[in-house]
């Protein structure tokens, strides 16, 4: 039997469960399970996880919405279970805003927002494109490039320790960490085999951040450690340990979301060569394209919250204390918001996906995302032709919750650029021109250095 009909047999025979994913197949193409959820049973209670299960973008959305993110075991928790060996875990990650309600997460964005704004992201673009174009420019003549190790990952890593105000020279360090914590981050099975590796990820990060903040006490730079240092609202300031857990978070999500956004991007693009060529052939669609690759390929599939109280849900009755699985990627595939949902269409216009997430939980770092993804696929495009995949197999990351290549080798022939051609792209206060009916809820904000130092020490690769 064929790898695919596996996979469809799976998908179309076995009982409703997110687990499946765990099959490296399904895991592949997700998008045949999704549907057969949201067809049969779009709020699922998956007697495997323990959790429901919610696959329609208009019950993902009032999840994402309405129910808590205070989802994260306390360290007196796992001690109960038998797992206090996880505590420093927790600890960590109770004080990172991604998994917080309100007052708490009002309280921690709010100062952190302070110093996030769009105009600066925006002021890095042409830094950023000095960036990717010194990174392919080596490649060029190669005719050959792996997307992931040569781009996508290097790109957001050094843009991401300049961010946060730390050496570029450190971003092969911060990449390894954050693929390391993503693990915890991106799946919903424990891994007792990876429990000794996160732990001693943990404690280096917190070292590191520690040694950063003490550092920028005597010799401050401009960047995201710096403004939470000193970022105040009404007398209130963050304490060291709230500083070190969400720039830890802030480091992965700026690294694993930009690096899965090029790479599954890229992917799309060759496996729908008419959407490829319709793109090199009018670069102004370049800022919907990214907005159609998020949603197509979604860098963050699924995510997990708390019933607050008893709901009816798609005609279920959730219980206050359930967990809930949200799974954005299938409420991207949703018809009934968006028309052909399995069609790659790089000039979809009315495009409010869910791969940022929602409402105040909506990701600060989108407006660095998308720029880092605009200018990546601009360079490719301008810089190559005739790009297609080398002979292999496609290998999709371990990681259920955040959807990445572990590799992605192309060939290409290497194109005289011609100037880079900037987007028209009307912006209002963070909101995505392509997401109607929706803004984010003003938290399309992140903080960015501009500075150019130790621009020119990063590598073509890690």
């Amino acid at each position: 039997m064929s790898p695919n009909m596996q996979t469809r047999s799976t998908t179309t025979t076995a009982p409703l469960s997110l687990y499946h994913l765990l099959d490296p197949e399904v895991l592949a193409d997700p998008y045949p399970l999704y549907r057969r959820l949201r067809t049969e049973a779009p709020v699922h209670w998956d007697p495997y996880l323990h959790a429901w299960v919610v696959t329609r973008y208009e019950d993902v959305v009032t999840v994402l919405h309405h129910f808590s993110a205070n989802r994260t075991p306390t360290p007196e928790q796992f001690t109960a279970m038998g797992l206090a060996e996880l505590g420093p875990i927790a600890q960590l990650m109770t004080r990172q805003m991604l998994f917080m309600d309100a007052p708490a997460h009002t309280r921690l964005r709010g100062l952190a927002s302070m110093a996030f704004t769009p105009a600066r992201v925006e002021a890095l673009r042409s830094h950023i494109r000095e960036i990717v174009d010194t990174l392919i420019e080596p490649l060029l003549r190669a005719g050959r490039m792996d997307v992931i190790n040569d781009l996508a990952a290097p790109l957001p890593a050094i843009v991401t320790a300049e961010m946060l105000g730390v050496p570029t020279s450190d971003c092969d360090q911060l990449k390894a960490w954050s693929a390391d914590f993503a693990e915890v981050l991106g799946n919903f099975q424990h891994n007792p085999d990876r429990a000794s590796r996160t732990l001693k990820c943990v404690e280096e990060m917190t070292a590191y951040f520690r040694d950063a903040i003490r550092r920028m006490k005597t010799e401050p730079r401009e960047g995201l450690i710096n403004a939470l240092m000193t970022a105040e609202l009404d007398g209130d300031r963050l304490t060291e340990e709230e500083i070190i857990a969400n720039c830890i978070v802030t480091m992965v999500g700026g690294q694993e979301t930009t690096t899965n956004l090029i790479g599954n991007g890229v992917l799309s693009l060759i496996r729908n060569p008419d959407q490829l060529q319709r793109l090199r052939d009018d670069l102004s669609l370049i800022p919907s394209a990214v907005e159609e690759l998020l949603r197509y390929e979604s860098p963050s599939q699924h995510t997990a919250r708390i019933c607050p109280e008893d709901t009816q849900l798609g005609g279920k009755l959730i219980r206050k204390g359930q967990a809930v699985i949200a799974v954005m990627g299938a409420g991207n595939r949703d018809p009934e918001r968006f028309p052909d949902p399995d069609r790659l269409d790089v000039g979809r216009t009315d495009n409010r996906h869910l791969a940022f997430g929602w409402a105040s939980h909506f990701c600060f770092g989108a407006p660095l995302a998308r720029i880092e993804g605009q200018l990546a696929f601009a360079a490719l495009l301008r810089r190559t032709s005739n790009l297609s995949l080398e002979p292999g197999p496609i290998v999709w990351r371990e990681n259920l919750g955040l959807r990445g290549l572990t590799a992605l080798r192309v060939t290409f022939n290497e194109q005289l650029a011609p100037p880079p051609i900037e987007p028209t792209v009307e912006h209002s206060a963070g909101a995505c021109p392509f997401h109607r009916g929706g803004t984010g809820s003003g938290s399309d904000r992140i903080i960015a250095s501009s500075r150019r130092e130790g621009s020119r020490r990063y590598r073509s690769g890690f």
